[in-house]
């Protein structure tokens, strides 16, 4: 778990990290092919992604996407699905050394988008997160279990877009 953070936290390289947790220990794959697999199993939610962009569009919207996870796949998820296009900024732990549910990393996301907390509304799929953000800091959430209750409960805050 500790390795996990720390290249989370950004203080391993993905590299550095696979030595440690896969090959401290001669393997019968190549740590490229073992690198491909892993990006392989990052997949898009089309359909979430393209709601993003429309409450975006249509409400006018700055999105800040709150991240934990490490720089190479980071770097890979933004230029592989585009999401540059939808995100304004992507506040990921490996960039500011702190992790969900560490509330410094929404007060970092906060000073970014320059905006006070009664001004946000955050989607996460974990309950802890979006508890920590809404009691901790004041930022309203919304637990995210599939897209059409996500929908109905943005519809409900004024936010509605033809899903």
């Amino acid at each position: 778990m500790l390795t996990k953070q720390t290249y989370e936290e950004g203080k391993l390289t993905l590299d550095e990290y696979l030595n440690r947790i896969v090959f401290y220990q001669e393997r019968p794959f190549h740590r490229d092919e073992f690198k491909s697999y892993m990006y392989a199993q990052s997949q898009p939610y089309p359909e979430m992604i393209e709601l993003v962009g429309k409450l975006k569009d249509q409400h006018g919207l700055q999105v800040a996407a709150v991240s934990n996870e490490g720089r190479e796949l980071t770097a890979y998820r933004v230029q592989q699905y585009k999401l540059g296009s939808v995100i304004d900024f992507f506040i990921a732990s490996c960039f500011v050394h702190y992790r969900k549910p560490d509330q410094n990393i929404f007060r970092i996301a906060l000073d970014i988008a320059q905006v006070s907390p009664e001004r946000v509304l955050y989607i996460d799929d974990r309950p802890l997160f979006v508890e920590v953000a809404q009691h901790c800091l004041g930022i309203e959430g919304i637990i995210h279990t599939d897209y059409e209750t996500t929908c109905t409960t943005l519809a409900g805050l004024g936010l509605s877009v033809k899903c």
